[in-house]
């Protein structure tokens, strides 16, 4: 009898990509904080889910590309609706829309959960080896 990782490790995994993508767009928005005109992005991890659950087929998810000249995906597949830009709370002279304050706590509180998912991966992996060895 095989075992099946993506049964055995659900959405962890999956969630575990989101956290990282979501990390990358956080950086790149606090990087460009002193840039004019920029406009701040975030993903949206509740759209992201629940575009990916109406897509699960047996506990796995399926990327569909749309036309042939897009690019296969990997990991987690966003829509449009994922990326999404910031409204700021107040309106700067150089048109941009990132706030300091609010990215560094989002950032943070992304590694936190970047964090938390990945201890639960490494549970479910030191479960997996303790039933592979009997124990």
């Amino acid at each position: 009898m095989s075992i099946s990782f993506e049964k055995a490790l659900g959405i962890h995994q999956q969630a575990l990509s989101f956290r990282a993508q979501r990390g990358e767009v956080l950086a790149n928005n606090i990087a460009n904080a002193d840039t004019p005109n920029y406009k701040a992005r975030d993903l949206d991890f509740a759209s992201v889910l629940a575009q990916q659950s109406q897509k699960t087929v047996g506990g796995s998810f399926q990327a569909t590309r749309t036309s042939q000249r897009h690019i296969a995906a990997e990991g987690i597949q966003m829509g449009e609706a994922a990326l999404q830009y910031r409204i700021p709370f107040q309106a700067s002279i150089d048109q941009n829309t990132v706030d300091p304050q609010i990215e560094q706590s989002n950032y943070t509180e992304n590694a936190m959960q970047f964090q938390a998912s990945f201890t639960l991966l490494n549970s479910k992996f030191k479960g997996l080896i303790g039933a592979l060895r009997g124990e």
